[in-house]
């Protein structure tokens, strides 16, 4: 009932009468009242006028269920909701609702995660109230092999949740980041568990900067947030929105070949290196050439100086900028 009456004040400008929400929904003006009191004390301004009834002034920065429901447009993604206070981290919160039997597209989002994940064991800052820290869990019916190119997949929903709601035209760091002006705004972290030659389930985490003021001091060269680029705040819930229908678009075009040659083109023109210098840090030896995108399968590649197109595979290396994080 709560998500009900929150989109039916979303969508009346005017004041919305008791009386008439009780009609819609077929309870007592008790029920209506108290869920009322429920969103003014997650955060949301109702006035409340006797005679007149309740408007929405403004939703603030809320990540509920009623909320992120009142504004999903998805098939799956984000349907079944998991909202958390505090976790270690969503994507190992994830992990066990999968291993529970948890739905294709659950979604799990907290406030803040103490013990967030990066790519290779590195820490993810993650305070609370001031970020998107969410995993999506799906459970394809593809083979492994085809799971890497997940995280190229969701690069390009972030970015353009993020050009949409903010009209920020961000950039992708292959594989894994999001960057504005040389900085990372957004990590992604894709985990999967397979038996035998299936996928039980992959789980694709994303950790956004949106409301952080400021950084730690190692932090603020190669960090930032949609606030410090933008000078201003922007509501978290539309955002989680924008990426899970962005999401949907892009998986689907993916899983109708099971590779990247229909969205290759996109990808790459958002690509941060190309045509750039970048070093491949890699087991075998670091090396240097210019990145070239990526091709089909998702590998990046990168020209050597004598003219050979090598193609790396994200599992196996990092890459980096000659002169910094990009």
């Amino acid at each position: 009932m709560k998500t009900e009456i929150l989109k039916y004040l979303k969508e009346t400008k005017e004041y919305l009468s008791g009386q008439e929400l009780c009609e819609r929904l077929g309870v007592s003006r008790t029920a209506v009242w108290k869920v009322i009191r429920q969103l003014q004390e997650e955060g949301y301004q109702i006035e409340a006028v006797r005679n007149r009834g309740y408007r929405l002034t403004t939703s603030g920065d809320v990540l509920t269920e009623a909320e992120l429901k009142s504004l999903l447009h998805t098939a799956r993604a984000g349907q079944t909701l998991v909202i958390l206070k505090e976790t270690d981290s969503t994507n190992n919160y994830a992990r066990k609702l999968a291993d529970q039997g948890a739905a294709d597209g659950t979604l799990v989002l907290a406030e803040q995660q103490t013990a967030g994940k990066g790519r290779r064991g590195r820490n993810w800052t993650s305070p609370s109230g001031t970020g998107i820290w969410m995993s999506l869990l799906l459970r394809p019916e593809f083979a492994p092999a085809h799971a890497s190119m997940l995280t190229l997949v969701a690069a390009m929903a972030v970015k353009q949740g993020i050009a949409e709601i903010t009209g920020l035209d961000c950039q992708i760091k292959w594989p894994n980041d999001i960057v504005l002006n040389g900085k990372k705004i957004c990590g992604i972290l894709t985990e999967m568990s397979t038996e035998e030659d299936s996928i039980r389930h992959v789980v694709i985490g994303i950790g956004i900067n949106v409301n952080i003021e400021s950084f730690p001091e190692e932090l603020r060269p190669k960090a930032t947030s949609l606030l410090l680029e933008a000078e201003q705040r922007f509501l978290r819930a539309p955002l989680v929105e924008a990426v899970l229908r962005s999401w949907e678009t892009y998986y689907e075009t993916y899983q109708s070949t099971l590779d990247m040659s229909l969205l290759k083109e996109e990808y790459n023109r958002s690509l941060a290196s190309r045509g750039q210098e970048v070093k491949v840090l890699s087991p075998k030896g670091d090396y240097t050439g210019v990145s070239q995108g990526i091709n089909d399968g998702g590998e990046l590649l990168v020209e050597m100086p004598d003219g050979e197109l090598r193609e790396v595979m994200s599992g196996e290396v990092s890459v980096r900028g000659i002169y910094g994080y990009v």
